[in-house]
């Protein structure tokens, strides 16, 4: 197979993932282009917003639950043989509340929520934990090992290791898919073939302009105070758009206070009163994590919000042609990005390697 120049579009962990696996083939040489880049903070760029976790929500014996369960074992190896990636285990403690049946997020987590999910195999150390354990209002819960992402340094690790393999890097901004096509945008000549891993903005890039593409609004408070647990609960009692969850980034990164799932809002500033919310749960969830002196407690560095790219349906990993041109979709993750970033990325390659044989074959 001859070399094929291919163009990623976008450099959230969708994209550097995809580039860094297929920077790791023979035979292709690889640009990575976007408008946003690591280190940049734009609400139209999730990846340097989110948690990030390994909190499977994919339902069993759906693709998506494969792509989940194929990004743990690397996720683990980050954690274990790497800690420049900026990945940590965690211990997680999943909540639920009998009330919350029927709920936004209680439908969201089910699988989560389940006392067998289909990941209880994958990750290590999954048990129920004793009723007599769980604080009062708590209907069950069970426990498992996670990781925790610092995104700031994970995001740049992911630069650092395509940049070793020869992946190149550059600012781009696209009205159309096919913009990546044009002669001499990519280096080595015009692109063969072209990933899309725009995101959110799959919605509005010409030539794709996926409709069934939205945000879904996460609003968080990054404090200075460590967490004994990643923790997350079924519902909350402050409305079906609001969540709860708690997590401490690896290497100094602080803890995530979350959170919201509003879907279908723009809107990029944070919410003071929703801001309150968020602290408050966090409290009564793990008052050890404030010493017992409620928000007052909480030592903050930031609020922020993040829009999760929903795609109705679940993730986008096919293959299409458009103008003529082979296009390879990855996008559309949610809120789960991180966790399913290997599988997706590898499903993406797989179909890369597909179209440069078909291509070979013209």
């Amino acid at each position: 197979m001859s070399t094929k120049n291919v163009v990623i579009i976008g450099a959230g962990v969708a994209g550097l993932t995809t580039a860094l696996l297929l920077s790791r083939k023979p035979g292709y040489k690889i640009l990575v282009a976007a408008k946003h880049m690591p280190g940049d903070y734009d609400i139209e760029y999730a990846s340097p917003w989110a948690g990030a976790n390994y909190m499977p929500v994919s339902m069993s014996g759906t693709a998506a639950a494969e792509w989940d369960r194929r990004t743990w074992g690397p996720l683990a190896d980050l954690a274990a043989n790497h800690p420049e990636a900026g990945v940590h285990f965690q211990e997680c403690h999943i909540h639920t509340r009998a009330k919350d049946k029927g709920s936004t997020t209680a439908n969201w987590f089910s699988e989560l929520l389940s006392p067998n999910p289909w990941f209880s195999t994958v990750v290590p150390n999954f048990r129920s934990l004793p009723k007599e354990s769980l604080r009062p209002g708590i209907d069950s819960a069970t426990s498992f090992t996670s990781v925790c992402i610092n995104t700031a340094i994970y995001l740049p690790w992911l630069v650092s290791q395509c940049l070793a393999n020869g992946v190149i890097f550059k600012r781009a901004l696209f009205e159309h898919v096919l913009d990546a096509s044009y002669p001499n945008f990519h280096p080595y000549g015009t692109a063969d073939i072209i990933v899309n891993c725009t995101g959110l903005m799959a919605s509005t890039l010409g030539g794709v302009q996926d409709k069934t593409v939205v945000p879904a609004r996460g609003q968080i408070v990054v404090v200075r105070n460590a967490a004994p647990n990643m923790v997350s609960m079924s519902g909350t009692d402050d409305g079906d758009a609001e969540t709860c969850y708690i997590m401490t980034r690896a290497a100094g990164g602080g803890t995530i206070l979350g959170g919201s799932y509003q879907k279908g809002s723009w809107e990029s500033q944070p919410d003071p009163s929703l801001a309150v919310r968020i602290m408050e749960r966090a409290v009564e969830v793990c008052p050890a994590l404030a010493g017992g002196k409620g928000i007052k407690g909480l030592d903050v560095i930031r609020h922020a919000v993040g829009l999760r790219p929903v795609r109705e349906g679940g993730n986008r990993i096919e293959r299409e042609q458009i103008g003529g041109v082979w296009v390879v979709h990855n996008y559309g993750a949610g809120g789960a990005g991180y966790q399913c970033s290997y599988g997706c990325a590898q499903a993406a390659v797989d179909l890369v390697d597909e179209v440069a044989g078909l291509r070979a074959r013209l």
